[in-house]
């Protein structure tokens, strides 16, 4: 595989970037738009995406003044330390490990 070959897989968004971008993003309490938008998705997919991580324990949903706002879990941190791990030891030297949305 060329350097370019392997840049352009590293730059698309696996589902587990996405699912480590999401929790990243419910930090401190957010609501599913703030989610959305840090995270780059449409409506229904983050619909689809914070139903499973909820059902999963990644994320947890609080209720605030009658707003649902989404919270990351203990186990979502370590999901996003163990992500990070995976991608520093995968990805090729001369290539910038990607960043989580912040």
């Amino acid at each position: 595989m060329k350097t370019n070959e392997i840049q352009a897989l590293w730059e698309r968004r696996d589902r587990l970037r996405i699912f480590a971008e999401i929790i990243e993003a419910a930090k401190g309490r957010k609501n599913k738009t703030r989610i959305m938008y840090q995270a780059n998705l449409s409506f229904t997919q983050v619909n689809e995406y914070l139903s499973f991580l909820t059902k999963m324990g990644f994320i947890r949903v609080c209720n605030n003044n009658r707003k649902k706002l989404y919270e990351t879990t203990a186990k979502g941190e370590n999901y996003i330390e163990s992500y990070m791990e995976m991608i520093s030891i995968l990805k090729p030297q001369e290539l910038e490990v990607p960043m989580l949305v912040r």
